[in-house]
């Protein structure tokens, strides 16, 4: 029997809920489908649990060096990994409970476990049953990607997903991967006692960010005591009597490396291989993400994709946003674009990365003549105040238009400090109005005018 409703949402994450919502809220009967956990990435695997992870991790790190500060701890600082796994799996059960019991309570909602599969353009399958609508939004979202290393399924690896569950430090963590979700679990363990190795298979760490970025993130990282391994060719695996050999290179520096664990950290890639687009007629790209339009739409009429899978973001903050174009652009009457977003992202390592805009490698390739302002954390008086002096602030700008361009803070706050530079560039305001701002002593956003002042002509 087929059942019909005004809109079909297939997943949970962090634009589905949100927009089944709106729609109910207009007036609309919505059947949102999920197969696994409410709450996608971001509440399962993602930011939930990783953060609730890294504040564990800082407060292992700064007890370690309560004496800088004049608080004497004690000699030894024990990691209880049961407790802080406990710790961080409650903070997602709690974000997941509450989301389910939203949707399961939302008037004209009606939710669904299952795996959703196309049978076309506006009919669902889920099990036995039909569903049809006129509109149906895909928020599927990620999953890590597994590359196809020699020796991979010889061995056991974790991922984004398992490391998050994990109730013991490892020996030795081996990190395969340099960028974003690699480095973050690489800190984290080694605060908490584990021997770590980041191997990356290109010539630096974070290879979208500056090459100034770059080698200061490696500099923090080593300073704790990670060994990172770039221009590692020759990823290899293959079983070991003390756990897993990790094939690095075949041309310098040790060719292997021995470790209790591996942690594959080379991507994401969209959960769209089981979920009945050809029989839809949705477009996909060579990578497998749907293709959308400005607004969202893909390639057939009534079926839009948000989130992850759209290969537009593959952020939580982006993933929400979209949410927030389809509906105001249904809903309420407006004509908001995905080409209208400023974007932004922060990397959670600590200190902390908050980036915006264009890198000055993109500003640079973009022909402008362009201004770039830097300074040192060591010269931020909060940082000083903090004992927290790593990293800089950068600031680029077109020396014709007097527009923003982009921004980076590598240092403590960054992640909230960055949003200083991101309101002006959504108002798209000249930096003059950033330059004239009176922002509050002491904070690190106090610095924005002064870096603005140091720019130079480059």
């Amino acid at each position: 029997m087929m059942q019909s409703f005004d809109a079909i949402i297939i997943g949970t994450g962090q634009a589905g809920p949100s927009l089944a919502g709106r729609l109910t809220a207009a007036g609309q009967s919505v059947a949102i489908i999920e197969r696994k956990h409410v709450g996608g990435t971001c509440v399962n695997t993602g930011c939930m649990p990783t953060k609730a992870l890294v504040a564990s991790a800082y407060a292992a790190h700064l007890a370690r060096r309560g004496a800088e500060y004049g608080v004497v701890l004690g000699d030894d600082i024990a990691i209880d990994m049961p407790r802080v796994k406990q710790r961080s799996h409650q903070v997602t059960l709690n974000a997941r409970n509450n989301n389910e019991t939203w949707l399961c309570n939302m008037e004209r909602c009606t939710f669904i476990e299952g795996h959703a599969r196309l049978e076309s353009s506006n009919t669902v399958r889920v099990g036995d049953a039909l569903l049809t609508a006129p509109k149906i939004f895909l928020n599927v979202g990620g999953r890590a990607t597994i590359p196809d290393f020699p020796g991979i399924n010889d061995v056991p690896y974790l991922t984004n997903t398992s490391v998050v569950m994990l109730e013991r430090v490892p020996d030795h963590l081996v990190v395969v991967g340099g960028s974003y979700i690699g480095l973050e679990f690489a800190q984290i363990y080694r605060r908490f006692g584990a021997r770590v190795t980041v191997v990356e298979k290109g010539p630096r760490l974070l290879a979208r960010e500056d090459e100034d970025v770059s080698d200061a993130v490696r500099q923090i990282l080593e300073a704790e005591g990670i060994e990172i391994r770039t221009d590692a060719e020759c990823i290899r695996f293959a079983r070991h009597d003390d756990g897993v050999s990790v094939g690095v290179s075949c041309t310098q520096g040790e060719p292997e490396v021995i470790g209790s664990d591996v942690l594959l950290a080379v991507g994401r890639r969209p959960n769209t291989d089981d979920l009945g687009l050809d029989k839809a007629g949705v477009d996909t790209d060579a990578r497998g993400y749907i293709t959308v339009n400005d607004d969202l739409s893909t390639s057939v009429e009534g079926i839009w994709a948000l989130g992850d899978c759209n290969g537009r973001g593959a952020f939580t903050h982006t993933a929400y946003n979209d949410f927030e174009i389809v509906a105001a652009n249904l809903l309420d009457g407006e004509n908001r674009k995905l080409s209208d977003r400023v974007p932004g992202y922060a990397l959670y390592i600590d200190p902390p990365l908050g980036r915006v805009g264009w890198t000055e490698k993109q500003a640079r390739e973009s022909g402008r003549n362009i201004l770039v302002g830097t300074r040192p954390m060591s010269r931020v008086g909060r940082a000083i105040e903090k004992g927290e002096t790593q990293g800089f602030m950068k600031i680029i700008a077109d020396a014709d238009t007097r527009q923003i361009l982009g921004a980076s803070i590598l240092g403590t706050g960054g992640d909230e400090a960055i949003h200083g530079v991101l309101d002006m560039m959504n108002e798209a305001a000249p930096y003059d109005s950033l330059r004239w701002a009176v922002p509050i002593h002491p904070t690190v956003s106090e610095l924005w005018p002064t870096v603005i002042l140091s720019m130079v002509r480059t």
